[in-house]
């Protein structure tokens, strides 16, 4: 940023009323969708998946939609902000983003004692909600994750802070340029965070780019500067040279929404891996190795007494994520002592909707491969359970029912064969949001309801959907089409959806998942240099293989995944895969693993030719 005068002589604003605020989050949105491929190109691993940029514009879209409804009021406003974010969340980013707008939302709020007010936000209550949106997206992760969104805001509402206290207090209270001087300090350092992230998180600095979720929010800052002080909206995204470079060539999230994000329609159409203190790489990888039980209930209780609860589990296990407030918390752990888990809970609140997970025990997973025949075709794809006029009571009704996430025709038919009620379209390229998973489950026919989101990203967003459903809502956390697949045969429509949420986790943890796409920038993997063009194939540790025809990269992929103990491999093509390649693949498969049975389908996914699954 430049000189933090350059923008106060002129039109400068002491504060902010209710419409300046929500001329803000339009300007907000408005930012993210001009930036939004370039902020999608900050991706650790260079894929099309559409993924921070795309998420986080979406995510807005909802809460400028929501404004379109909204009264004219403080309360309103913020109400319609933090509504908003919640449901339109997406992906790991959007739900991020969601706790960082409800803080901020919470405390621009006027007070219970008289709710109609609308008292000016000034730079101290400005500073303020900046610091509350910071701890609200802290709060959310037992261990955050310093080079990240959480980190890049934290230092911004830092400095927030520290800039308005060097003001004297008739100038933190009527001064003309306190307002524009603390927006300007959180700015100049949350860009100072940013450019840091890389010394922060190694991921980053291996793949050359900055934190993709911090460079998002600090347009937040850039937008309400422009409300404030006049100035424009950056036309580009303010990111170190050698970051520029890197990404300058790629292309990724050109075919992913080539059209600026139409917030009316998407909501008409209709909580980063960062949840879960993971290294970066945007992945919930339930690994066997370490603790054995996976622990998730809603806990009813007291704010207050969250600390106390956190303090509890921070020894009884990892993984730790609560989100929530307001007296109802969503609450996740990976321990070795189920009991003592569950009992913290009840000395605190009560504890409901338990679900408890074995992350060390297997099942044959795709062996089976009986479909649930008396269930196939009773599925939509979402919105037509809204628009056929089809009423849940007019279904038979189940004991458990299934949702799930498919990016594609051929999978929706897949996936309906082996169970599925409820299809939400959605995928590597199109997290869908809170409102749109919530409305699937409150189709489905039952009041149980199992959640397969299907990739790494969605797993936040389904949890939080769950959240706010009066159904029982369980989701296993499937990270891979793959790996939703092999949980239907788990599925027992007649069983509750705690046994299924066990039976159908084991299935899935029984199968490895693979992916080969295109590289959209030049990269380094463990295996070596990547061009951009070239094709890769992805296994659950990042960059597995990479060669000049995706038929060589998924040869690649499955000569490091294949073991003699395998015995089905599940191979879906997608509508980028050609025939001569996919015929090279299969000879090869024949030749080096003729006692492997593979399972060919034709998936239609784009952006990537083929996707494996491995049991």
């Amino acid at each position: 940023m430049g000189d933090s005068n350059a923008h106060t002589s002129v039109g400068v604003v002491p504060s902010l009323d209710s419409e300046a605020l929500a001329e803000a989050m339009r300007r907000y949105q408005s930012a993210l969708n001009q930036h939004r491929v370039t902020i999608d190109r900050l991706n650790v691993y260079p894929v099309p998946d559409g993924d921070t940029g795309t998420n986080m514009a979406l995510t807005l879209a909802a809460v400028t939609e929501e404004l379109l409804r909204s009264g004219a009021g403080r309360g309103d406003i913020c109400r319609a902000i933090s509504h908003g974010a919640l449901m339109g969340a997406r992906g790991n980013s959007g739900v991020i983003v969601s706790q960082l707008l409800r803080g901020l939302a919470a405390t621009l709020a006027p007070g219970d004692d008289d709710p109609d007010s609308d008292p000016p936000i000034d730079a101290g209550l400005l500073a303020e909600g900046l610091v509350a949106a910071s701890t609200a997206a802290d709060s959310a992760v037992m261990r955050p994750v310093e080079g990240t969104i959480l980190s890049v805001a934290r230092a911004s509402a830092q400095a927030a802070q520290r800039a308005l206290e060097a003001l004297t207090p008739e100038e933190q209270g009527t001064g003309a340029m306190a307002l524009a001087a603390v927006l300007e300090s959180a700015r100049q350092a949350g860009q100072a965070a940013l450019e840091a992230t890389p010394q922060q998180l190694p991921v980053l600095a291996d793949a050359g780019v900055v934190d993709a979720g911090a460079a998002g929010y600090l347009l937040l800052l850039d937008a309400l500067l422009s409300v404030v002080d006049g100035r424009p909206l950056p036309d580009e995204v303010d990111l170190p040279a050698e970051v520029a470079a890197v990404i300058a060539h790629g292309n990724a999230g050109t075919n992913l929404l080539s059209d600026p994000v139409d917030p009316v329609a998407e909501q008409r159409a209709e909580l980063h891996s960062h949840l879960d203190g993971d290294d970066g790489g945007g992945h919930d990888v339930h690994d066997p190795s370490g603790t054995r039980y996976e622990v998730m209930f809603l806990l009813a209780a007291p704010d207050e007494n969250i600390d106390q609860f956190k303090a509890a589990w921070d020894v009884l296990g990892d993984s730790i994520v609560m989100v929530g407030g307001d007296g109802l918390w969503n609450c996740h752990i990976h321990t070795d002592d189920i009991g003592p888990v569950i009992e913290a809970g009840i000395d605190v609140g009560r504890p409901h909707r338990i679900q408890i997970t074995d992350l060390h025990e297997q099942v044959a997973g795709l062996g089976g491969h009986s479909a649930h025949g008396a269930h196939a075709g009773q599925h939509s794809a979402h919105g037509a359970h809204a628009d056929d006029g089809t009423a849940t009571a007019d279904r038979p009704q189940v004991e458990c029912a299934v949702v799930a996430v498919s990016p594609a025709a051929g999978l929706d038919e897949l996936f309906a064969s082996l169970g599925c009620h409820e299809l939400v379209t959605g995928g590597q390229t199109m997290n869908p949001s809170t409102a749109e998973l919530l409305a699937a489950i409150e189709a489905a026919p039952s009041q149980q309801v199992v959640v397969l989101p299907n990739n790494s990203n969605i797993v936040p967003v389904a949890r939080q959907a769950g959240e706010h459903s009066d159904k029982t809502v369980t989701v296993v956390a499937t990270t891979s089409v793959p790996a939703g697949l092999a949980a239907l045969i788990g599925y027992d429509p007649d069983a509750s959806a705690d046994a299924n949420a066990a039976s159908m986790g084991d299935a899935a943890d029984a199968v490895s998942a693979g992916e080969v796409t295109q590289a959209v920038r030049d990269t380094t993997a463990p295996t070596g240099d990547v061009a951009a063009g070239q094709w890769i194939g992805l296994d659950g540790g990042g960059i597995s293989t990479a060669g000049d025809t995706a038929a060589a990269a998924a040869i690649g992929l499955l000569q490091n995944m294949l073991t003699s103990s395998h015995e089905i491999l599940t191979l879906i093509e997608g509508a980028g895969a050609q025939t001569a390649e996919t015929d090279e693949v299969m000879a090869w498969l024949a030749e080096h693993w003729p006692d492997v049975e593979v399972e060919r389908h034709v998936g239609g996914q784009d952006h990537y030719p083929y996707l494996f699954g491995i049991e």
